[in-house]
């Protein structure tokens, strides 16, 4: 309530610029949706020029035109919520933008691919200038998938499953890239802990960072 008379006494004011400071981050997370609902409802009919402050990346995404990401005070990127997701500018972009947070892998550039351990992904010969310089490759949640063994990046081992109604969270445990992954798959996928499957990249949706973290360009 003492956020909706803040707001309310803002408009009043009739200013051209609103200045939003982490205004849900006290709320809980039913009264949260509520909140930046009104706030997108308000930015709609009033048609002013809102800055809004927050370290929540999905009010971000819902909320914003344009996105400034800033790490320790300096800007890292700007752009829309689209252009951040789709091509982030550095390892802390792809990290922050997103939910689960893109997967990178520590990645070495060898002969038309990339290299993750023991396992070696093609890229295609028109990608193997940039993909030498690769450190590190990312790949979201959404751009996992399981395959035949014939097909497959890497072989997996699956840790845990979040059943989340629409959608599942996979995550999984490859010898190859020493790490845990997550992965976005149908509610309908049998998957259980303890499965071992055989799991896929998108080659069109591939992340490469140098060893500065600098995104490299496809």
């Amino acid at each position: 309530q003492r956020q909706r008379v803040a707001i309310g006494r803002a408009i009043i004011r009739d200013p051209k610029v609103f200045l939003f400071d982490e205004p849900l981050s006290n709320l809980d997370a039913a009264l949260r949706v509520l909140m930046r609902l009104e706030i997108a409802r308000l930015h709609q009919r009033l048609g002013a020029t809102m800055i809004y402050v927050t370290h929540d990346q999905t009010e971000a995404m819902t909320l914003a035109d344009r996105i400034v990401v800033i790490n320790k005070g300096r800007i890292e990127q700007v752009g829309s919520p689209i252009e951040l997701y789709d091509a982030p500018v550095n390892r802390f972009v792809a990290g922050f933008i997103g939910s689960p947070a893109m997967n990178i892998i520590g990645a070495e550039g060898c002969e038309n691919g990339i290299r993750l351990g023991s396992a070696r992904l093609d890229l295609g010969a028109g990608s193997a200038h940039n993909a030498a310089a690769a450190a590190a490759v990312g790949v979201r949640p959404e751009d996992i998938m399981v395959c035949s063994q014939e097909d497959s990046d890497l072989s997996a081992t699956v840790e845990i499953v979040e059943k989340l109604g629409a959608e599942m969270m996979v995550y999984l445990q490859t010898g190859a890239a020493a790490q845990t992954l997550t992965m976005r798959s149908p509610p309908d996928r049998s998957v259980l802990p303890g499965d071992k499957v055989h799991i896929r990249f998108n080659r069109s949706r591939l992340h490469l960072f140098d060893r500065g973290g600098v995104a490299i360009p496809a």
